[in-house]
């Protein structure tokens, strides 16, 4: 198993172009099922997520073409099968996603419950109820789920809590089914947006009537397409903080400051710099940092992915910071990995009014034993350290921590950042980074 040796001390200087979104790529790949023909996508990013899901669709008896740099051109008439196998569930936390297309192939799908970081439930009963209400029976076994349904119906779904994949896997079975879906609560997230893009192109008449709102009317069949993924924004978060944790200068070149925004608040709050223009985004150190409160929301707020990254960074700054996760319900993992390299950290409980209405995991999911706070005071050199690296986000954030500690760390595990980082190693080293892969 490969591993990173990541000698610190090192500031980044220079520029990096983002791949395609993780969180889009392998959606927009299993969007590509619902026409019959050849879809074509473009800045398809070479990580592990998006090879998992070509995997599955070519099991499924589909095709992916890699052509040309970063072009996959799929194509589901060969599709053969309604059942994905259970191995590919721990591999995947796209597998329930597969159960339109699959619907809507052959009035069936069998897929395991998805997989993917290790940060908590992932509640998919919210996915599951709203497929009920479009018609479709779904019987839930220990590892797999069996749904069918001879032909989708349009339903009023109205989530309790935001849920970015189902809202996602509902747009998709919505699109082919007959009369009106109407979607309340519907996640924000610009994957999702670019989801719906994708659909249009394809044929598919969706709106977002209201801020939360979303309206699918159902049509006959879609059409092939070419379509572009969008950048990846937790890559564009990543290089902010390797520039600024390292007092260095990284121009990040297509990165949208409108997705970003609640990053580049909380950044400025701190004290970090960055210049936006038709180039992306600049990020660079302006001295010292100071400490900030952050709570992890769905979009349009502080996203949940970042705040393992936003930790390191906060490792730096003046006095105390704060993060609260109200996302997942155990997302500090990493959190004794960091104490280890010299972090002051401390989890705790924060007190909630109400917790049923503020956080968006279900609370029948939580355990006692985990905090949803952390306090931070620094700043504090930090010291290189051997760490095994247990799921994605935490992975990215034990590499920025290598990357201003002192001396050398030794990373195993490194399989799961290639989920979703393309070259990361290779990347952060022609910004000046001292990493070797073995």
């Amino acid at each position: 198993m490969a591993e990173f040796i990541i000698h610190g001390g090192k500031k980044l200087h220079g520029s990096v172009r983002l791949g395609g979104a993780k969180n889009a790529s392998f959606k927009l790949m299993i969007a590509a099922l619902l026409a019959p023909g050849e879809t074509h996508l473009l800045n398809i990013p070479r990580i592990d997520d998006v090879e998992i899901t070509r995997s599955i669709i070519q099991h499924l008896g589909g095709s992916v073409r890699a052509a040309g740099e970063r072009l996959f051109c799929l194509d589901p008439r060969g599709l053969k099968t309604s059942e994905i196998p259970l191995s590919f569930g721990t591999r995947s936390r796209a597998s329930s996603m597969f159960i339109p297309p699959l619907l809507a192939r052959f009035q069936k799908a069998t897929v395991p419950l998805p997989g993917g970081d290790k940060i908590g439930e992932r509640p998919l009963n919210r996915l599951f109820e709203g497929l009920k209400l479009m018609g479709a029976r779904v019987v839930q076994h220990k590892d797999q789920v069996t749904v069918s349904a001879k032909k989708l119906h349009g339903a009023r779904i109205s989530f309790e809590k935001n849920t970015h994949t189902g809202t996602e896997t509902l747009i998709l079975a919505a699109v082919l089914a007959a009369g009106e879906t109407i979607i309340d609560n519907a996640a924000e997230e610009p994957e999702v947006d670019d989801l719906i893009a994708m659909l249009v192109g394809m044929g598919a008449r969706i709106k977002r009537t209201l801020k939360r709102r979303i309206t699918i009317e159902g049509v006959r069949r879609l059409d092939p397409t070419i379509y572009s993924v969008m950048p990846d924004r937790n890559e564009a978060v990543s290089y902010a903080i390797a520039a600024v944790a390292t007092g260095g200068d990284i121009i990040v070149e297509n990165a949208s400051h409108k997705h970003l925004g609640a990053f580049l608040d909380k950044l400025s709050e701190a004290g970090g710099g960055f210049e936006t223009g038709s180039f992306g985004i600049r990020f660079f150190s302006k001295g010292q940092l100071r400490g900030v409160k952050v709570t992890t929301q769905p979009y349009p707020g502080f996203m949940t992915d970042w705040q393992p990254l936003w930790a390191v960074l906060m490792t730096q700054a003046q006095g105390q910071s704060i993060i609260h996760e109200s996302v997942h319900n155990n997302r500090f993992q990493y959190i004794d990995d960091l104490v280890r390299m010299g972090a002051d950290m401390t989890l705790y409980t924060p007190k909630v009014a109400d917790p049923k209405t503020f956080y968006n995991f279900n609370l029948t999911d939580d355990h006692r034993q985990y905090k949803h706070g952390a306090k931070i005071l620094g700043p504090t050199p930090l010291k290189g350290i051997d760490i095994a690296i247990h799921d994605l986000r935490a992975g990215a954030t034990l590499v920025l921590a290598a990357l201003i500690a002192q001396g050398s760390s030794r990373l195993r595990g490194i399989d799961q950042i290639d989920r979703g980082y393309e070259n990361l190693d290779g990347r952060l080293i022609d910004l000046g980074a001292n990493i070797k892969r073995v």
